[in-house]
């Protein structure tokens, strides 16, 4: 099976991969978020698995627009804790560091370390696993990198710090991505003890509109996981709200809950009934 992920060989998303799908996966890496998505699309890879929120940063917004204009399916879920490592050249000392390259959002994540040693500059750049890429291929003895241990096997470099991240209750929930018609197919679902339901519907700009739709779940007694707005293209202070709740798509309960909200909002789509695994 092939699948997309942002980042380089060694990215948390490869990781998160491997674990919902098997070791034995063929990953395509991809630049971005954009062209991950473009991939599956193209049939240059049978799904995709992207990171959508994580514990400390909160939601990946980008990855919520880009399942909304897709057209995939969620086909499955996992949350994986995230480790930082100070990574470097195997004969690189922690003394002569002066400079640290990872994604924005992990440099963020361990604030503390940069705190304690003002001498250390972080510097952004697209990927965890190609930040360590790129640091073995330079050489420098004053550069350094923060990244996944698999990351650091892959490229031949050593870790200097474990675990420096500000909070260990750092971790990213990861979907696996695929067409409507290949999700049930990219992984095993018999096994799986719990399900959840994704979808994302309109309202119109009522008072009480909100409160109506949520209410259709309350009746119903489902145990809602998540809500998130987005801004709707086009329309100035509207918004589209993705919810997250407990359950399969099939389950009685459900199925009369979104009829429910059928009936009151302009918009329902369902994103994906999937198992969850941690």
């Amino acid at each position: 099976m092939k699948v997309a992920y942002q980042g380089e060989a060694g990215a948390f998303s490869e990781s998160a991969a491997r674990r919902l799908l098997g070791a034995d996966i063929t990953g395509v890496p991809c630049h971005s978020f954009e062209l991950m998505f473009a991939a599956v699309g193209a049939g240059e890879a049978d799904c995709c698995v992207a990171p959508i929120e994580n514990s400390l940063a909160g939601s990946i917004h980008r990855n919520y627009d880009l399942l909304l204009d897709s057209g995939l399916t969620i086909a499955g879920e996992t949350s994986m804790r995230i480790v930082h490592n100070l990574i470097a050249p195997p004969d690189v000392p922690i003394e002569s560091i002066r400079r640290v390259y990872s994604h924005p959002v992990a440099l963020a994540q361990c604030t503390r370390f940069f705190t304690t040693r003002p001498q250390i500059e972080a510097m952004p750049v697209h990927d965890t696993a190609g930040g360590v890429r790129m640091v073995m291929d330079r050489r420098r003895d004053d550069e350094a990198a923060i990244a996944s241990s698999a990351a650091a096997e892959i490229y031949g470099a050593r870790v200097l710090l474990e675990s420096i991240e500000d909070n260990a209750q750092n971790f990213t929930r990861f979907f696996v991505l695929a067409a409507p018609d290949r999700a049930r197919d990219v992984i095993t679902r018999d096994s799986a003890r719990r399900w959840k339901t994704s979808i994302v519907f309109q309202l119109s700009n009522k008072p009480g509109a909100l409160f109506r739709a949520l209410g259709a779940f309350a009746i119903f007694e489902i145990d809602l996981t998540k809500i998130e707005s987005r801004p709707i293209e086009g329309r100035p202070w509207e918004y589209a709200f993705y919810l997250d709740f407990a359950g399969k798509l099939d389950d009685a309960n459900i199925a009369r809950a979104l009829d429910n909200l059928r009936e009151l909002a302009e918009m329902v789509r369902v994103l994906g009934s999937y198992p969850t695994r941690w």
